[in-house]
């Protein structure tokens, strides 16, 4: 496991002039992470995850948390609410097999859709990516999810119907 890259750290705002804390996940955000998914509408989760989970599995919980922070990166947004750290969305890539692209995942809170938050953890995903000597971003979204495919089209990303399955989108971005 890489050291905490507190490079990463910043402070950006949200639309409204809201002060968002933009940092790499940790394992002890384990807690947070797992409110975060719980508190996802039904749509948000299946629209991430592609399936109805209510959770994450321990296991599940243990990889989106506990992470190299080079071949696998998660960003979280933080608010504080009520004295509080709240997590209102997250952005992560995964290095593919080849070593120099990535899978990249994003969801956001469904009371901050819309806030600016997706394109600051993208953005900043995005540049990460591009330092730790990615050339390529891409992902899988359903095809259904108009939004996300506006957003995709936004951040650069060209989108090609999955030939394997007429259900999802391949989105793919040279970095």
């Amino acid at each position: 496991m890489s050291d905490y890259p507190a490079d990463l750290v910043r402070t950006r705002y949200l639309f409204d002039g809201s002060p968002v804390t933009i940092r790499p996940i940790r394992a002890a955000d384990a807690t947070l992470e797992q409110d975060f998914v719980k508190h996802l509408s039904p749509d948000s989760r299946y629209k991430r995850f592609m399936s109805t989970l209510k959770e994450l599995a321990p296991g599940k919980l243990k990889y989106l948390t506990e992470i190299d922070y080079e071949r696998h990166l998660a960003l979280v947004a933080i608010i504080l609410r009520d004295g509080q750290d709240l997590e209102i969305g997250v952005a992560r890539y995964v290095a593919n097999p080849s070593d120099n692209s990535c899978e990249f995942a994003v969801a956001i809170d469904d009371a901050w859709q819309g806030s600016g938050v997706a394109g600051i953890l993208m953005l900043t995903l995005i540049d990460a990516a591009k330092a730790r000597g990615m050339a390529s971003m891409e992902g899988f979204i359903l095809a259904g999810n108009d939004k996300m495919l506006k957003f995709a089209r936004q951040l650069g990303f060209t989108l090609h119907r999955d030939v394997d399955d007429p259900g999802m989108v391949h989105a793919v971005r040279p970095l």
